[in-house]
């Protein structure tokens, strides 16, 4: 049995790109097994300044995906190249 992965998952409140985001995200959990790890920027001042301009951002180990390049497509294309067993 493999290992489930974290997908961290960088959002903030009242953000509608974030919850497309999410949604996008809990679509393909089964598929790929891993637990979102959400976390709201503006709780954490070092997340705040790192992802301020780009949320949502997506994270798997040193991996990134941010707002700018978030579609269904990039984010499948994502999880497959970082989650592959």
């Amino acid at each position: 049995m493999r290992k489930t992965k974290m997908v961290y998952f960088y959002t903030k409140h009242n953000c509608k790109l974030c919850e497309e985001a999410k949604q996008m995200l809990q679509i393909f959990q089964s598929e790929y097994n891993f637990t979102i790890v959400e976390q709201n920027i503006y709780q954490d001042e070092r997340l705040l300044e790192s992802y301020f301009l780009t949320i949502p951002v997506i994270r798997v180990d040193d991996d990134e995906l941010t707002a700018e390049d978030l579609s269904f497509v990039t984010v499948e294309n994502f999880l497959a190249k970082n989650l592959k067993g």
